[in-house]
């Protein structure tokens, strides 16, 4: 096998087995890409001819060639999965990246948005249109129950427990969770469905679907395709400061604990496998 055919099947293993979203998989294969080409200027033919000196050398490279501690540690993280991978696959007889020592990150607290910004995000909105109660809606969704991007992308219009309040979500390695829709939200996900989303699929007559988010074609909405209409809100809404879909999952485990929520419950609601993940808030 060609490693080519090496990336491509770590690609598929990614997004079928692991669930990550489009944009975290695009990252570690281009990670693993500059690796290869980094071993093809070593003159070395394939992914399985790497040894550790040589894995310790690349992280002098990359410090070499000006990467930020964060950018490098991801990279490495990046190479190491993939040569798990590997392993676990039987192409390898160890993890080379596992004997390398992490680069150590300094911690930094995640970015959020103020109650007033959020706000104002909200009001930018023109609900008047079929596109502007999506937006509404996902704005609410997301700023309402803490979703990843990728989840909120994936849901379908029968995972919403209307009864019960509640919404099914699949989250990384396809681990579900519910979590639970207020008044407001579900008065949200109400109007987008009945007077929105209905208008919109009609521009798909060839392959309907039960995607939840639909572009302006009717065709599942993609996690890029959020990330661009977060930046036409903050546009619209005369903002300088440049938002991304994770901003607003920080926001919603901020202010809920800002109100004195548990931990634990944040933690519940994040998804977070981990209590020290949820502890950097």
């Amino acid at each position: 096998m060609s490693d080519f055919e090496y990336v491509e099947k770590y690609e598929h293993f990614l997004s079928d087995e692991r669930n990550y979203s489009e944009h975290t998989i695009s990252n570690y294969i281009r990670d693993i890409r500059q690796f290869k080409q980094y071993i093809n200027a070593q003159e070395l033919k394939s992914f399985l001819d790497v040894s550790s000196n040589i894995a310790r050398f690349y992280i002098s490279h990359l410090n070499e060639k000006g990467y930020h501690s964060k950018s490098a540690a991801r990279k490495i993280s990046s190479l190491r999965g993939f040569y798990q991978f590997l392993l676990e696959e039987g192409e390898v007889d160890n993890n080379i990246f596992s004997e390398v020592e992490s680069i150590k990150v300094p911690k930094s607290l995640p970015k959020f948005i103020y109650q007033n910004e959020m706000e104002r995000l909200f009001e930018s909105i023109d609900c008047s249109s079929n596109l502007g109660k999506r937006d509404f809606c996902i704005l609410e969704l997301m700023y309402g129950t803490g979703i990843r991007v990728s989840e909120l992308s994936s849901i379908k219009t029968s995972d919403i427990d209307f009864f019960n309040r509640q919404l099914l979500v699949m989250g990384k390695g396809k681990k579900e969770r519910y979590v639970p829709l207020h008044g407001k939200l579900i008065e949200a996900l109400q109007e987008y469905i009945l007077n929105a989303r209905t208008k919109l699929l009609v521009n798909n007559k060839l392959n309907p679907t039960d995607h939840l988010f639909l572009n302006f074609k009717g065709t599942p909405l993609t996690p890029r395709g959020v990330r661009d209409i977060l930046d036409r809100m903050v546009e619209n809404a005369g903002e300088l400061f440049s938002i991304s879909p994770h901003m607003i999952r920080h926001s919603f485990a901020t202010h809920l604990l800002d109100r004195g929520a548990d931990l634990r419950s944040v933690q519940e609601l994040l998804g977070h496998v981990n209590l020290s993940t949820t502890q950097i808030y």
